[in-house]
């Protein structure tokens, strides 16, 4: 098997680096405004588009009530440890690209930051749209595209080792980059915001909801960091 992505050889760091209530970014920031706009709200299925070991599967049956959620992965290792971790879920693989289920079949389709991960992101996005069903929420968190600019090494240090500013560059040419960090090396890929809103909205898909969410707990020092900078947005799209 070829790891042309690296998931494959980080597949167990990420496990290790994820732990059961994922990492800083999904803990602090995501987690909080993705519970807020689900809560109270009634799904009769979703999909997890590039689900990973699971985590976010588990959260939306256990804190949100959704019975049938299928999640999707081209890294055959991390469905491992969901199915490991969900015995009675429903983790297949597959890719974000070609989608193996019929059109409208789900109520809510999730990509919680994957888009970075993906390739084609046209075909994907295409996908996503095709299997929502009309009326649905596709519902995306990303890494801010001035942070994927960034090349992976988004702060610049003083000699002490403070975080003085963030570097952009390259911000208009899309490029990917390998990022390294905690026994992880992945490839991602840089996009101007303006690609992914573009692609969007020719699926025929409607901007409802869109916010840049601050840190809300965690250390005090990467809280600081992350509400200096926001590293990540949320999106939630409606099917016509």
């Amino acid at each position: 098997m070829t790891d042309e992505n690296g998931w494959d050889m980080s597949a167990s760091a990420w496990v290790t680096a994820q732990g059961e209530n994922g990492d800083f970014t999904r803990q602090f920031v995501l987690d909080p405004v993705i519970d807020a706009w689900l809560a109270g709200r009634s799904f009769a299925s979703a999909l997890d588009v590039g689900c990973g070991e699971g985590r976010f599967c588990r959260r939306l049956k256990a804190r949100h009530g959704i019975v049938a959620v299928t999640g999707i992965d081209p890294t055959e290792p991390l469905l491992a440890t969901a199915r490991a971790k969900d015995p009675a879920g429903d983790y297949r693989l597959a890719s974000a690209e070609n989608l193996p289920f019929e059109d409208h079949r789900f109520d809510l389709t999730v990509s919680y930051l994957t888009l970075i991960d993906i390739p084609d992101i046209e075909r994907a996005i295409a996908e996503m749209a095709r299997v929502t069903a009309p009326g649905g929420t596709l519902l995306i968190a990303n890494l801010n595209p001035f942070i994927t600019a960034s090349g992976g090494t988004a702060w610049v240090k003083d000699d002490s080792g403070a975080k003085r500013f963030v570097k952009v560059d390259r911000y208009l040419q899309e490029h990917s980059d390998w990022q390294a960090w905690r026994g992880i090396r992945i490839l991602n890929h840089h996009r101007p915001l303006s690609r992914y809103m573009t692609l969007l909205l020719a699926a025929g898909l409607r901007l409802t909801r869109f916010d840049e969410p601050p840190a809300i707990g965690g250390p005090t020092e990467a809280r600081a960091a992350y509400n200096r900078v926001p590293y990540a947005h949320v999106m939630e799209w409606t099917k016509a």
